[in-house]
């Protein structure tokens, strides 16, 4: 059922101090922003040009020469620019706003007089303005620019980009909806920025469109192939080739239970989806999102929460059709997972969405960026092997070694806004409850029960002892504080100053509700325990048969040939083997806790074929987190090795 709606709370309501996620966030700012900036500038020699404010001084007929890099390059600066809206109120930095305000005075002397507002066609095709909407993207940039329009608004208050959007979105109001142009966007992401604006304008037109290009969407699955004969004309002819599905077209939503085609769409469709659900109290957009998130996370996501099987249109496959070498987990899906959980959980908050926006946040995010902060993966893969890896017809896309930046450079910008916007990600509140999402370290205010401050200290994820003081700002304060038990944890301790608690009527869909009246000083302590696990996959999934791969708490492990030697595909771990976690080192890729674990290499004989079976030696195998991988020199990486029995 519908519930009343649980609403993330605001940035500016949260002070993180982490032990694991500030040096990230304190990495985007310092290094991250800046470098993106320049890149923007085309200030950064020996990378893929960018060349996106230049496009825009064009369009402003500011500065000559031609339209330069993807059709969506547009996004690449809205995305900074909310990035930087998150940054500064993080830590203001007076320079870095100025800078964003002469971009966005850039972007809206760029903007045409009707509200259009897309640097590709204004350059150089004004005249097919909105004739493909398959693979044009001008809705994307719009609803990229509408993302950041309101972040920065509430970030400064500074509300020319938001007028700017504003005019945006009333010029594709006018042209789109019922009794007007029938239109969906080929990549969906408009429809959630929507949304947004909605919320900070209270413009009900805003709403309305989004639910329209939402319900329209599968009404006709040739609608994107009619639109390409209508038009006689093709900017790439990628998407002559694609089914329906393959833009989540082929039936209307609310009857989709797969999620198909390209990954990241499907992603901030799901997103948009669920965030609609919750404003209209759509239960039956609901129960899709739901069937959508299940077949995701039971049977097309890797163990690292990444999804899109395949490099062809960077998607997803068929049920269990995991593959870990020619994967494609484009960093940018992951970051949609984490949309998507977050408005999900503003329905129901449950470790069906949490836990799965947690695994995100720790694995196949965060290791779409080396830890320096200056490259970036675009794909995030399972396995590597240098000389196939980036190298061979069909594993050419599966790089071991993360480059400077992209053509296509979608990512590094998705990851900065996701990280300097994490508080809104942790925590969320309603009338009555604090609800704990995400263990991050700091303080967070809440307006329940006259105003309340919670700090959260932690070592996590290197331990799960988690300590929560709550500090109301009234004498005593009755609210209920929920707080989430992951998914991997079989065993707790939870302590209300120092009295232990038996959760085991408290305890609903992955929440401990502690429901009292708090005062100052109070404290909930939580004790996970994090014993290091022996993952093994469905038996559907080929890829991984025989396989075993390790995890602690929500941190995936990798095996790289710089700890273990190369040709680790001869490795074995035995079955008896138990993983043991070694102490933290802090100057080990950034700080790290490893794993060891007893494992076997097996050599055979130099014949590419023989009756000799493979001579068997034991070793000690070191296995570092996911995320971190890559982080060393190019070198062989495996998630999963076989298992001997």
């Amino acid at each position: 059922m519908i519930q009343k709606t649980n609403h993330p709370l605001p940035l500016v309501n949260v002070q993180i101090d982490d032990g694991f996620f500030s040096p990230m966030q304190k990495l985007v700012q310092d290094v991250v922003i800046p470098y993106q900036e320049k890149v923007l500038h085309d200030e950064i020699p020996g990378i893929e040009k960018s060349h996106a404010i230049e496009n825009f001084r064009i369009a402003a007929g500011e500065a000559e020469g031609e339209f330069y890099g993807r059709v969506f390059q547009d996004s690449d600066v809205a995305k900074w620019i909310e990035a930087v809206a998150y940054s500064l109120v993080l830590k203001p930095d007076a320079d870095l706003e100025a800078r964003a305000d002469d971009i966005i005075d850039l972007v809206g002397r760029a903007q045409q007089e009707d509200g259009y507002l897309d640097t590709y066609f204004i350059i150089k095709e004004q005249d097919r303005r909105w004739q493909n909407l398959m693979d044009c993207h001008e809705m994307y940039c719009a609803g990229h620019f509408m993302e950041a329009a309101v972040a920065y608004y509430e970030a400064t208050g500074k509300d020319k980009l938001l007028n700017i959007c504003k005019k945006l979105a009333d010029h594709i109001d006018r042209r789109f909806g019922p009794g007007k142009v029938t239109g969906i966007p080929g990549h969906e992401e408009i429809e959630l920025a929507l949304l947004r604006m909605y919320s900070v304008t209270g413009e009900k037109r805003y709403l309305n469109l989004c639910k329209y290009f939402i319900d329209e969407r599968g009404k006709d699955p040739e609608f994107f192939l009619k639109e390409m004969a209508n038009r006689g004309w093709s900017r790439t002819g990628f998407y002559e080739k694609k089914t329906p599905d393959y833009m989540q077209n082929h039936k209307p939503v609310r009857e989709q239970d797969t999620v198909e085609g390209h990954s990241v769409r499907a992603m901030y469709l799901l997103t948009a989806m669920a965030d609609l659900a919750a404003r209209t109290d759509d239960q039956e957009l609901f129960d899709a999102c739901n069937r959508l998130w299940e077949n995701m996370t039971e049977k097309r996501m890797y163990l690292t929460a990444g999804i899109g099987s395949t490099q062809e249109g960077e998607a997803f496959t068929i049920d269990y059709d995991l593959p870990n070498d020619s994967i494609y987990a484009e960093t940018c899906a992951s970051v949609g997972i984490c949309f998507a959980a977050r408005q999900l959980l503003q329905i129901k908050p449950c470790g069906f969405y949490a836990d799965t926006m947690e695994r995100a946040f720790y694995n196949g995010t965060i290791s779409g960026m080396q830890l320096d902060g200056k490259r970036f993966f675009y794909v995030n893969p399972l396995e590597v092997v240098p000389g196939v890896s980036g190298k061979l017809f069909g594993y050419d896309h599966v790089l071991p070694e993360r480059p400077g930046w992209y053509a296509c450079a979608c990512c590094p910008p998705n990851l900065a806004r996701l990280l300097t916007s994490l508080g809104s990600y942790a925590w969320a509140e309603n009338e009555s409850t604090i609800f704990s999402h995400l263990f991050v370290g700091g303080k967070a205010s809440f307006s329940l029960a006259g105003g309340v401050d919670v700090a959260l200290k932690s070592n996590y994820p290197w331990d799960g002892n988690l300590t929560y003081t709550f500090e109301p700002k009234e004498e005593s304060a009755a609210f209920t504080f929920a707080v989430r038990i992951p998914g991997w944890c079989k065993e707790y301790t939870l302590r209300v100053n120092g009295q232990k608690v038996d959760t085991s009527s408290l305890l609903s869909d992955g929440y401990v509700y502690l429901n009292r009246s708090w005062k100052s000083g109070d404290t909930v302590y939580l004790a996970l325990e994090m014993p290091v696990e022996k993952i093994y996959a469905n038996t559907a999934v080929r890829a991984d048969a025989g396989c075993v791969a390790l995890m602690r708490g929500p941190l995936v492990y990798a095996f790289e040939s710089v700890d273990n030697g190369d040709q680790l595909q001869a490795l074995r771990i035995p079955r008896a083997s138990v993983g043991t976690v070694q102490p933290f080192d802090p100057d080990l890729l950034s700080g790290v806790r490893t794993i060891t674990i007893d494992g076997i290499r097996v050599e055979s004989s130099k014949d590419l074929y023989s009756t000799c079976p493979p001579v068997e030696h034991p070793v000690t195998l070191r296995a570092v987190p996911y995320y971190t991988w890559g982080n060393r020199g190019a070198g062989s990486m495996r998630v999963w090795l076989l298992e001997k029995a």
